[in-house]
């Protein structure tokens, strides 16, 4: 049974497909420049453009199952074609965003909540998997950490529990390999709630010296992640930590309490990235 793996320069999707193949499921890789995509030795590659729907029959023939990538171009006639191929099961890499009060509005979770959407309108069985904050997220401090500079932040105070990328692997891992979440959506955490302040706190561990933190006003956070973000993404995001520092976080299911595993911990997301933290020469 041919699982495929879109979105495959990601790293939840490479993870998933990593570990598919090493188990010895047969898996395809799917890319709209499948040339550039470096695979292990032995996993097919695969054209999938999801603009360009003449891509999708060929990329799901013989296809049982697919991890999805939250893109809504083309979803619907994905999910017309991965009927007509055979598909019975999709796994969906969602958001814990869709989980507002007006998802299709919000720029956070549109993007998921249309596929979701999609999903559910179609005759395919779909597992959506809504993962909060990662903790890959933190990454967006790495230039100033490893500049010794402060990390400005309008809410640092803001309360999440941020989960390791590997997690989600693991579990979507489970979801294409039995049957106990099949058709379920299921929202995913980490184990601990922590403050941007407090994984900046962990991270300064991690690299072995302090890492100051600033507090900004709200204008001057819009002008720094106006920079490479929308607008409305701006909003969201700041409207999203605003809350998050008026409420503790609230923490759902982990690997621990789906697959029995210690959830992997921002501590040790920390130690596997603190050389991205540190100055490049």
């Amino acid at each position: 049974m041919i699982t495929l793996v879109t979105g495959a320069r990601g790293k939840v999707a490479r993870a998933v497909l990593d570990r598919l193949h090493a188990a010895g499921h047969p898996v395809r890789a799917a890319s709209a420049r499948p040339a550039e995509l470096p695979v292990p030795a032995g996993v097919e590659v695969t054209e999938l453009a999801l603009g360009r729907p003449e891509t999708f029959a060929a990329a799901l023939r013989g296809v049982r199952q697919v991890f999805l990538y939250p893109e809504p171009t083309g979803i619907d006639e994905l999910a017309a074609a991965a009927e007509a191929a055979g598909v019975e099961h999709v796994v969906l890499l969602s958001s814990s965003s869709v989980l507002g009060p007006d998802p299709e509005q919000d720029a956070l979770a549109s993007h998921s909540h249309r596929v979701e959407r999609a999903l559910t309108d179609s005759a395919l069985t779909g597992t959506f998997l809504r993962p909060d904050a990662f903790a890959s997220n933190a990454l967006g401090w790495a230039y100033f950490v490893g500049q010794g500079l402060p990390v400005q932040l309008a809410h640092p105070d803001a309360d999440l529990a941020p989960i390791h990328p590997e997690d989600i692997a693991d579990v979507a891992v489970a979801a294409l390999t039995g049957d106990a979440l099949t058709g379920r959506p299921v929202t995913l955490t980490g184990a601990e709630a922590l403050t941007f302040r407090a994984q900046l706190a962990v991270l300064s561990e991690a690299v072995g010296r302090e890492i100051a933190v600033e507090r900004i006003t709200r204008a001057e956070a819009e002008q720094q992640l106006g920079g490479f973000l929308p607008a409305v993404m701006v909003t969201a995001l700041l409207d999203l930590w605003q809350a998050a520092e008026q409420r503790p976080a609230v923490l759902a299911d982990t690997t621990e309490t789906l697959l029995g595993r210690p959830a992997r911990t921002f501590r040790q997301w920390a130690a596997e990235n603190a050389h991205a933290f540190t100055p490049k020469s």
